[in-house]
């Protein structure tokens, strides 16, 4: 039985925008930390080689740091890895596989899929690969790959990046498999797993058991439905036995509440405390609802309290659909006096209405209420 690692979408020197400081920095070496479980979880399930199906870099210009220290954890391989250049890395004129940086310092146990031929890391199982050579392939590529492919009684992993129409629903987009395509090579034997890159969610493709996506050994979005994975394949059973690993350590969380009063708020303020390693967890926030001034005041100051904590702690207009309700409570106990008593009383009346003055009375009165307390405290 040959048993075998498939894994894709590294994205290696990815940045997200919601990250902000040194969580930048955090997350970048996660997907380098990652590679290196991954070489020791493929010595510990005696895998006879790895397949990484495209988007090994998540642009074909990785800076200097992040291009040296992908160098060295697939240094840390023992058996052959084999790098296929997708669709952030595709095999062109000033792809990073062709430069002297990746080039000279690769180990010798690296090989890259630059075009169709078949290596063979064991005496019974091929390797064949499907790169990108370009940012816009046309047609089908991996369909025709399969369609030239000689069934000869060895094992054949067939490796490509790319979408599929089953999974997205576009079945017109050039580039897009189009799985009716490739499963005759899949059903006489010519193709026994197809070991597929670019859906960064685990995901089977099919009713044969011999398709899947691997998924991004680490999370990248809060789109994804099952990140985090790698897939052990064992080619003696037919189908192929398929095992997802979890191995990743950054983790996406939506926090959706309607807050409408002070117990709601210690509901959702629950929800964030409940989440574990923080630190690794990017959460994005949906609240909807009406908070007093006073409320709405603290909801803030608890979410800047608990940002630096997460590792990004997203709270988007478009997901803040909260009324603000006036309310002369919330002003009148304010410790102010003179001038500022007044301006408070004018902007309460101003806030009474029902156009945009209103809303910038509102606003102003949540911010005397949020300074107010800050200097109480």
């Amino acid at each position: 039985m040959v048993r075998f690692l498939h894994t894709a979408d590294w994205q290696l020197g990815m940045t997200r925008h919601f990250l902000e400081g040194e969580a930048q920095g955090r997350f970048a070496q996660a997907r380098i930390d990652v590679v290196s479980r991954i070489a020791g979880l493929a010595a510990e399930r005696d895998c006879a080689f790895v397949v990484v199906a495209g988007d090994v870099f998540e642009t074909n210009q990785p800076d200097r740091a992040t291009l040296g220290r992908a160098l060295d954890a697939l240094g840390a391989f023992t058996v052959p890895v084999y790098l296929l250049p997708g669709n952030h890395d595709a095999y062109d004129p000033g792809s990073v596989y062709r430069s002297p940086a990746f080039v000279d310092r690769c180990p010798d146990h690296v090989h890259v899929l630059v075009d169709g031929s078949p290596h063979h890391p064991t005496d019974d199982v091929e390797v064949v690969g499907v790169p990108w050579e370009g940012k816009h392939p046309v047609g089908d590529p991996i369909a025709e790959a399969c369609a030239t492919l000689q069934g000869d009684g060895r094992a054949r992993v067939v490796v490509a990046h790319g979408g599929a129409d089953v999974v997205s629903g576009d079945f017109a987009q050039p580039g897009t498999l189009r799985l009716a395509d490739v499963e005759p090579a899949v059903a006489d034997g010519r193709v026994s797993y197809l070991a597929l890159g670019d859906r960064h969610s685990t995901t089977s493709v099919g009713d044969t058991g011999r398709i899947w996506y691997a998924g991004a050994p680490e999370p990248t979005d809060h789109r994804e439905e099952d990140p985090g994975n790698v897939l052990v394949v064992d080619l003696g059973t037919d189908p192929p036995a398929v095992e997802p690993i979890p191995v990743g350590t950054w983790h996406f969380h939506l926090v959706a509440r309607s807050v409408d009063g002070d117990a709601d708020l210690e509901l959702l303020l629950a929800d964030l405390d409940a989440i574990t390693d923080r630190s690794r967890a990017i959460v994005k926030l949906k609240v909807e609802g009406t908070l007093t001034l006073a409320q709405a005041a603290r909801l803030e100051a608890e979410l800047e309290a608990r940002a630096d904590v997460f590792g990004a702690l997203e709270h988007p207009e478009r997901h803040r659909d909260i009324a603000i309700a006036p309310d002369a409570t919330d002003v009148a106990e304010l410790p102010l006096s003179g001038y500022a008593a007044i301006a408070r009383d004018r902007l309460l009346a101003r806030a009474q209405g029902d156009d945009a003055q209103a809303q910038i009375a509102t606003d102003a009165l949540g911010l005397l209420v949020r300074l107010s307390s800050e200097v109480a405290r």
